[in-house]
């Protein structure tokens, strides 16, 4: 056997990342609120970029209508020669061959949609109404809501100023100031007496009176270092704080349980009084320090409205709230183009360019696959909209990316932070995929969602007398045509919170017995 040299030609194909792909896979599991920041971002760096203004009075189309004939009407020295109108707006073709990649590698479907009709009659909408048409107005006279805001104020802002006032010791100032730092958002003290005293020095007696002091702060219930503690401070505001709640506060976790026996023993009350006391727990609030200093609570808004035709199909089209627009400064690039001698300048003026073309093609695309992906939800998921939960159908991301002809990575990037508007509440895209429980003696399978909720009903309209087990959801279920196990019907019982049927029966008793004690005083 010789070793030879020799040459040979091969013939393959690899799909490579480049960087104008990567920001497009990026950009189409974005939500709309990072998808905002990010366009704000390139807007900043691209000085070709424009926001996209409310239509017929942009500033994108102002600059487009006063192009190189605007210019040299007004006595200007513009050259028309000295720019291509195809630099300008290149083809689907040129833009491939710049970033050296396609577009369909991350959206197949390139075709243009327009007012067309889906299965089952479903209409699409790509155009995004415009900013006035919900009857907003962004005249300079509007009034500025924002010079009336004001900051909210902190928990800690909260009880210092309470601390200023109650006390004009410094020692007990430097104390109360060390323990409210050290009260978290829900309103507890996470450091105990002993450890305050000992960093600070001084006395654990007198940093327990401190305690005390701050424990009589608004809101009730406030540094306090357990559960106990916090209701029983609450309680005590309320002169509530009798020997039997004294009780009641210290074995909570017989309240957990809802040990009824055990706490009418533990507290030496009858059923009506027990009653009235686990009512009057329930009415305190856990969590004390949660009305200050809150995050701002973030509404979910939907990326596509779904409503209902007047022939009886849906109607799915994109909100345009939720989609960045914009535009490449055509009129600009071909102004500075032209003035530009050197060749850095001139590559960067390109590359801006190329990079302003791909961003606006990418964001469009996004948008389509978007409507498409939501439009075939909406068919798969046809009996939600018109009936409730009970007619979720299972549904998987292979069978939408089959349906429409893309890769299930792509599904999944769509669907990932994005939400549906329906008239029955905005949805997270998720909630509509969900797994399938098989059917009874081969009947159609169920989606989970839909089991959860008849699990929910069974239990909800249950009697005293009947209270139901796993077994014997179990058996209801089955006798619905659901193939369920015990296991999985506990599992799902456990995700909505449902108690055991021991104590929902404990809980069906006492209830029972303080209205049969309350009907005897009558």
């Amino acid at each position: 056997m010789s070793l030879v040299q020799r040459l040979e030609v091969r013939q393959g194909q690899a799909l490579v990342m480049t960087p104008q792909l990567l920001q497009a896979i990026k950009l189409l599991q974005l939500s709309h609120l990072d998808l905002a920041a990010y366009v704000e971002a390139e807007l900043e760096r691209n000085p070709l970029l424009e926001r996209a203004e409310s239509e017929g009075s942009g500033p994108a189309e102002s600059a487009e209508a006063s192009g190189p004939s605007d210019e040299a009407a007004s006595g200007g020295d513009f050259d028309a020669d000295s720019w291509q109108p195809t630099e300008l707006n290149p083809s689907r073709g040129e833009i491939e061959a710049d970033f050296d990649t396609r577009l369909d590698n991350v959206f197949p479907d390139d075709a243009p949609i327009h007012a067309q009709e889906a299965s089952g009659g479903d209409m699409l909408s790509l155009t995004p109404p415009p900013y006035g048409s919900s009857g907003g107005s962004f005249d300079s006279d509007a009034p500025d809501f924002e010079a009336a805001l004001t900051a909210e104020i902190s928990l800690r802002d909260h009880l210092a100023s309470q601390l200023d006032l109650a006390t004009r010791n410094p020692s007990d100032r430097l104390i109360g100031g060390f323990l409210i730092d050290a009260v978290d958002e829900a309103g507890y003290l996470r450091e105990t007496v002993e450890g305050v005293a000992e960093r600070l020095g001084a006395d654990p007696a007198t940093v327990a009176r401190v305690l005390t002091l701050v424990q009589s702060f608004d809101p009730p219930g406030i540094a306090a270092r357990d559960l106990a503690e916090c209701l029983a401070i609450q309680l005590r505001e309320r002169d509530r704080f009798d020997p039997a709640m004294q009780a009641l506060v210290s074995r909570l976790d017989l309240v957990a349980k809802r040990d009824f026996g055990a706490l009418r023993r533990l507290c030496g009350v009858d059923d009506e009084d027990l009653v009235e006391m686990l009512g009057e727990i329930r009415r305190l609030d856990p969590k004390p320090g949660r009305a200050f200093g809150s995050s701002a609570v973030e509404v979910l808004i939907p990326d596509v409205f779904v409503r209902a035709a007047p022939d009886g199909s849906w109607l799915v089209e994109l909100n345009g709230e939720a989609l960045p627009r914009v535009l490449v400064n055509q009129s600009y690039y071909a102004r500075v183009v032209r003035g530009a001698s050197a060749d850095g300048d001139k590559a960067f003026l390109s590359e801006a360019l190329q990079n302003a073309n791909w961003l606006t093609r990418s964001l469009e695309q996004r948008a389509r696959t978007i409507l498409k992906v939501a439009t075939e939800i909406v068919r798969q998921q046809d009996g939600f909209f018109v009936h409730g939960v009970t007619h979720l159908r299972p549904l998987n991301l292979k069978t939408v990316a089959e349906a429409i002809g893309m890769h299930e990575s792509t599904v999944s990037r769509v669907t990932s932070n994005k939400a549906i508007g329906t008239s029955r509440g905005t949805l997270e895209m998720k909630y509509f995929f969900t797994a399938a429980i098989p059917g009874a003696a081969g009947m159609a399978a169920h989606s989970s969602e839909a089991v959860r909720h008849r699990i929910k009903q069974l239990v909800d309209g249950e009697t005293p007398d009947d209270v139901l087990s796993d077994d014997a959801l179990v058996q209801k279920l089955r006798s619905e045509g659901v193939d369920i196990a015990r296991r999985t019907v506990a599992k799902y019982r456990e995700s909505l919170r449902i108690p055991s049927s021991i104590e929902r029966r404990r809980e069906h008793y006492a209830h029972g017995s303080a209205h049969h004690g309350a009907l005897a005083l009558r």
